[in-house]
């Protein structure tokens, strides 16, 4: 009999009996901890800035305090439009070039990550968060899950074309432990957690 004949034979004869129980994921975030803190603190570790606000007059001013106004600010939030363009969704995306702050909704958040689940229907365009050099995300508190388990079961039905996670600010490091900020994306990423 050849080698590869004889593994075979006993990688065969060395067979599980029985199936082996999955694992109950359910106990996978069950662990008491403040999804709220959580994820403040892993957004803060990660290069981003959490801003607890109540509502989106708190999100304008925060906006006027701390970006330039004469640069081209752009959003899919109608109650934003006093600052930010709307009128840019069906534009060729190359002419986003310039664009200085993107402001979106997400989905929902996540704690252990601070990953923000956005998709193609309240993006714009697909660009849009990737091309601006800033990147302003708004999420609900209540719209925040402790684990990716939960953000798997809650995408799991979802009908999208695109989506993706977010999680802080486009980022890179090489060998030498050096990080660059904005390297392939946004150099700064705000999130409004709204109550």
């Amino acid at each position: 009999m050849s080698s590869k004949g004889e593994i075979l034979k006993r990688i065969k004869a060395n067979q599980p009996n029985e199936a082996a129980q999955l694992p109950d994921l359910n106990l996978l975030g069950s662990e008491q901890f403040d999804v709220l803190e959580t994820y403040k603190t892993v957004l803060k570790g990660i290069g981003g800035d959490p801003v607890e606000v109540a509502d989106y007059s708190e999100i304008i001013n925060y906006i006027k305090s701390n970006y330039n106004l004469e640069k081209r600010l752009i959003t899919t939030i109608p109650e934003l439009s006093e600052i930010a363009s709307l009128d840019w969704k069906t534009v060729d995306p190359h002419s986003l070039q310039d664009v200085e702050l993107t402001v979106v909704k997400a989905h929902f958040g996540v704690a252990e990550n601070s990953a923000l689940w956005v998709t193609d229907d309240i993006l714009g365009q697909r660009v849009a968060p990737f091309i601006a050099q800033y990147l302003a995300i708004i999420v609900h508190k209540k719209d925040l899950v402790p684990t990716m388990q939960q953000a798997y079961q809650r995408i799991g039905n979802m009908e999208y074309g695109f989506g993706t996670f977010i999680a802080g600010p486009s980022k890179t490091a090489d060998i030498e432990q050096s990080l660059v900020l904005g390297a392939h994306g946004a150099r700064g990423l705000i999130v409004f957690l709204l109550d």
